[in-house]
C-alpha cells in the first residue's frame, strides 16, 4: 500500500492543473523519415549526414522560437572518428622489407616514429605476483628494445582464468612501456586467429597513443625471425609453454628497423542548443535540460559500435536516437505553448554519443548556463520500440533525488505503462555526465531489441504513435519540474563512473574519469565521490592524473592498467597536474 505524504498529496492535486498536451504522432513520423533516411548515411559523427541532422534539428528549434544560444544554437567541439596509415610505414631485417597489411600492420593505438632496435621473445608479456598467480616474463633487461609478445595467455581454452584480468593487449603494451622497451610486436596465437590473419586497423575508443610504437606481425614472419637465433616457432614455443608452464625470455639475434606514422582523422561536430526561456521575473534563474542524442554509426564496420561490423551498409539509427530527437522536438513545440514557466528549459539534440557520450559531456564542461542552476536533466534514447501488449517502460535514475519517484507515479498514467523503475543516475547514455554533475537525472527508454546497433532499426519498425503517447505521457512531469516552487533534492544514485570492459578492480579512487582524449597527456578529473580516497587525499575536479605511484598515466588505459596491480589499504602517491604545476598526493586506498 502506498503510502499518502503531503509530497504526493500536492502532486495529485498538481494534476488537476496540468493538463496534458497532445504530442503530434504525425510530426514525429515526418521528423523519423528525414533523420532515419538513407541520405543521411547513419549520421555519424563529422559526415555530411551528421551535418544535414544538425541542421535540421537547428531548424524545428527556430521555427518553435527557441532561443539559440552560443554559435547560434550550434555547440562545436572536434574529436577523432579514424586512423590511418600514413605515407611513411616501414618494416625491414637487413635486406628484407616486409610487406604492410600482409605480413604486419601497425595497430590502432601505436605511438608514431621509428625504431631500429634488437629483438626479445618475451613470452606472453606478463609481470604478475599476487597470491593466485607469479609469472614474470622480464628476466632480462629490455630496455630500448623491440618485445615480440604473444597475445592471450596460456589457457585460451579456460572459461576463466587467472590470467584474465592481465591479457588485454593494452595493459601488455604497458607492462612492456614500464619495462622501457622501445615497441612491441604482438603475435596471435592460432588459438586467437587460426588462419594467421593479421588484426584490423580501426580507430574506435581505446585509440589512444600508447606513447611507444605497436605492430602486429604473422605467426610465419615471427617464425622468421625466430630461425634467425635458432629458435622454434611460435606454434612449439607455445607448447613448451603451457606444458612446463614457465615464461621464455630469449634475446634474438635480430636487429629491427620500423618506423609507424599514423594519420588521425579529426572532425569537427555539434550539439545543438535551444532555450525556451522562463516567463517569470525571478532573477534566480533555474533550467532543466531535456536531451537527446542524435548521432549513430554512419555506415557501421570495425569500430563502429555495430553488432555486425562485417557488414558495410547504412545504420539509420530510428529508434536509436532519431525517436529520442523527434520526441524532443514536439516536446518543445507543446512547451512552448505553456502560458507560465518558472524556469527555463534548454533542449540539447547531443552529439558523439556513440563515440563515447562526448556531446553530452562536453555540454556539461562548457555550459551556456551555470550547471549549479540546472535543476534536473530528462533524457529520451530509445523510445521508438513500445509494446502495446507489455507496455514496459523504463525509467532510470529514479534514486538521483528525493522526489523522483513519487513524481513519476502522480504524474504518470500507470495504467497505460508498466513502468520498470531503476535507481541509478549513471547509465551507458547522455544523462550520465549531468549526473555525475549532481543533476537529478532521468532516463526514458523502451528498451533494447534484436535491431539495435545494427543496418535494421528502420523507421517501418517503429511505434510512432507510441513515441507520441509517451511524449504525452511526460508532458505534465515536465511541467512539474518547471513549474514547482521547490527545486529536486538531488541524491546520490550509485557510482558515478563504470569499467567500461567489466575490469573487476580491487581499489577504487573515487574519480569519475574524463574520457577525452588528452592526447597522451594523462587523465582528466571529471568529479570525485565525497568521502572517497580521492577526495580524502585532495584529488579536485579539473586535475589531470599523470601518475600512480610514480608510474605515467597517458590516459583511460593506462590508469585502468595501474589500478589492477594496487592493494586495498595501500597507500599510494598521485601525481596531478593542476594551475599549471604538478602536485604530489598521498592517497590510501
Amino acid at each position: 500500500m502506498r503510502v499518502i505524504t503531503l509530497l504526493s498529496v500536492f502532486l495529485l492535486i498538481g494534476n488537476i492543473f496540468v493538463q496534458a498536451q497532445h504530442v503530434d504522432a504525425n510530426k514525429i513520423e515526418k521528423h523519423e523519415k528525414f533523420l532515419a533516411s538513407d541520405l543521411l548515411k547513419g549520421r555519424k559523427p563529422g559526415t555530411r549526414g551528421d551535418e544535414l541532422a544538425a541542421n535540421y534539428i537547428l531548424d524545428h528549434f527556430r521555427n518553435i522560437g527557441l532561443e539559440l544560444p552560443l554559435d547560434n544554437g550550434m555547440q562545436y567541439f572536434e574529436l577523432v572518428t579514424d586512423v590511418k596509415l600514413g605515407e611513411n610505414n616501414w618494416l625491414k631485417l637487413e635486406d628484407s622489407v616486409y610487406d604492410i597489411d600482409k605480413e604486419y600492420v601497425p595497430l590502432s593505438f601505436s605511438g608514431n616514429g621509428e625504431l631500429n632496435a634488437d629483438l626479445v621473445f618475451a613470452g606472453y608479456g606478463f609481470d604478475i605476483d599476487n597470491e593466485k598467480l607469479q609469472w614474470n616474463d622480464y628476466n632480462q633487461d629490455i630496455s630500448g628494445k623491440w618485445i615480440m609478445i604473444l597475445r592471450g595467455h596460456p589457457e585460451l581454452d579456460s572459461t576463466r582464468s587467472n590470467f584474465d584480468d592481465y591479457s588485454d593487449d593494452r595493459f601488455k603494451v604497458l607492462t612492456a612501456r614500464d619495462k622501457h622497451a622501445g615497441g612491441v610486436i604482438l603475435v596471435s596465437p592460432k588459438g586467437i586467429s587460426e588462419k594467421d590473419k593479421l588484426m584490423k586497423l580501426f580507430y574506435d575508443k581505446s585509440s589512444n597513443d600508447a606513447g611507444i610504437p605497436v605492430i602486429n606481425i604473422t605467426r610465419k614472419l615471427a617464425d622468421t625471425f625466430l630461425a634467425k637465433s635458432k629458435m622454434p616457432g611460435i606454434d612449439s614455443l607455445i607448447q613448451v609453454i603451457a606444458v612446463n608452464r614457465k615464461p621464455i625470455t630469449k634475446k634474438l639475434d635480430v636487429s629491427l628497423d620500423a618506423y609507424v606514422q599514423l594519420d588521425k582523422n579529426y572532425v569537427k561536430t555539434q550539439n545543438v542548443v535551444g532555450i525556451l526561456e522562463s516567463t517569470s521575473q525571478n532573477t534566480n534563474k533555474e533550467y532543466i535540460v531535456i536531451g537527446a542524442h542524435y548521432d549513430h554509426l554512419g555506415m557501421g564496420g570495425h569500430g563502429s559500435g555495430s553488432r555486425d561490423p562485417d557488414t558495410i551498409a547504412v545504420h539509420n539509427g530510428a529508434d536509436d536516437n532519431a525517436s529520442g530527437v523527434s520526441l524532443i522536438i514536439e516536446l518543445a513545440r507543446e512547451l512552448s505553448k505553456l502560458e507560465e514557466r518558472k524556469r527555463s528549459i534548454i533542449f540539447v539534440a547531443f552529439g558523439a554519443e556513440e563515440m563515447g557520450l562526448i556531446g553530452s559531456s562536453w555540454f556539461v564542461k562548457n555550459s551556456p548556463v551555470p550547471v549549479e542552476n540546472i535543476t534536473a536533466m530528462v533524457n529520451f534514447d530509445m523510445v521508438g520500440r513500445f509494446d502495446t501488449k507489455t507496455k514496459k517502460l523504463s525509467i532510470g535514475g529514479v534514486k538521483s533525488s528525493l522526489e523522483a519517484e513519487e513524481l513519476i507515479y502522480s504524474s504518470l498514467d500507470t495504467s497505460a505503462f508498466s513502468l520498470q523503475l531503476t535507481s541509478d543516475g549513471y547509465g551507458p547514455s547522455d544523462h550520465a555526465p549531468f549526473y555525475a554533475a549532481n543533476v537529478p537525472v532521468f532516463f526514458v527508454s523502451t528498451g533494447a531489441h534484436s535491431d539495435y546497433h545494427t543496418p535494421f532499426d528502420d523507421v517501418e519498425k517503429l511505434n510512432i504513435n507510441g513515441i507520441a503517447s509517451i511524449g504525452t505521457a511526460f508532458y505534465p512531469l515536465i511541467v512539474k519540474l518547471i513549474n514547482s516552487d521547490d527545486r529536486l533534492t538531488y541524491a546520490d544514485a550509485g557510482p558515478k563512473s563504470r569499467s567500461r570492459h567489466g575490469t573487476r578492480f580491487k581499489v577504487t579512487l573515487g574519480i569519475v574519469p574524463d574520457f577525452a582524449n588528452k592526447e597522451g597527456k594523462g587523465l582528466g578529473v571529471d568529479g570525485v565521490r565525497k568521502g572517497g580516497p580521492a577526495d580524502l587525499g585532495g584529488i579536485k575536479k579539473g586535475d589531470i592524473i599523470t601518475a600512480l605511484n610514480g608510474m605515467s598515466v597517458k590516459g583511460i588505459y593506462d590508469y585502468m592498467g595501474r589500478l589492477k596491480k594496487l592493494e586495498p589499504g595501500q597507500t599510494i602517491t598521485v601525481d596531478v597536474f593542476r594551475n599549471g604545476k604538478t602536485e604530489v598526493l598521498l592517497i590510501q586506498l
